[in-house]
């Protein structure tokens, strides 16, 4: 018994060394493959390894959609002016901002997700088209992971919000390619293939949103399924749980 006493404090003493030497990390460091990495954080002990991996995922929704908010202001000028910021610089971190927080525009106050998007996607709407636009993508998504931007044991996602946020991305896509104004130009320009330039940096930042929410509606399916599979074998092999 003391034996066992001095093993479990050891092992406890070890993975306390390696807990606070991780904390040391530096958010801004990045690995050998030029992922972010993120600070080791003692809220992480009440996330499983899916957590982490919806967590993250999110983390990289949320960068997708700043990338496509700075392309789009430096794409469509007139639209970060109507801000009343005095630099792009300025337009795109209040942006930022409003994406981290899922907030609208000022003038769409009271509406949310998909309701933004229908606003940013109307011709006659003559507010910041971009900043509609991005932060109801950010509302959206935020809104079909419940509201949440990190996840947690006790969180219980729906696979079918998610899904669905995925194919909202893609007819969001589609309209900003396919929609045009009054005067027959593009509500926003956005991707551009002519003889001198090809740019369709705009539609690779889709596509991986629209992977990683179908990569999570997935998981989210089988996590499930894994549980009632694991509670059936363990009533078919028998396994006890230990008691000491």
């Amino acid at each position: 018994m003391r034996r066992i006493t001095k093993s479990l404090a050891l092992i406890v003493l070890t993975a306390g060394c390696a807990l606070l030497s991780g904390c040391a990390i530096p958010t801004s460091d990045t690995d050998s493959s030029g992922q972010d990495t993120e600070e080791i954080s003692f809220d992480q002990l009440a996330q499983t390894d899916f957590n982490r991996t919806v967590t993250i995922a999110m983390r990289d929704n949320l960068d997708s959609l700043e990338r496509l908010l700075e392309k789009l202001y430096r794409r469509n000028p007139a639209e970060w002016r109507k801000t009343g910021k005095p630099t792009i610089e300025a337009a795109i971190e209040r942006g930022r901002s409003m994406i981290e927080l899922g907030l609208a525009p000022p003038e769409l106050a009271g509406l949310r997700d998909i309701e933004i998007l229908a606003v940013a996607l109307d011709p006659a709407y003559r507010g910041d088209r971009v900043g509609a636009f991005i932060t109801g993508m950010a509302s959206m998504i935020i809104s079909a992971h419940d509201g949440k931007t990190r996840f947690y044991i006790s969180d219980i996602l729906t696979a079918e919000h998610v899904y669905n946020a995925a194919r909202n991305i893609e007819a969001a896509a589609w309209l900003l390619a396919t929609r045009k104004g009054p005067s027959g130009a593009p509500l926003l320009r956005a991707n551009e293939m002519s003889a001198a330039v090809t740019n369709l940096s705009f539609e690779r930042e889709f596509g991986a949103l629209i992977g990683r929410l179908d990569l999570v509606a997935n998981l989210l399916d089988e996590n499930l399924r894994r549980v009632g599979i694991n509670y059936v074998q363990g009533l078919f092999f028998f396994n006890f749980l230990p008691v000491r």
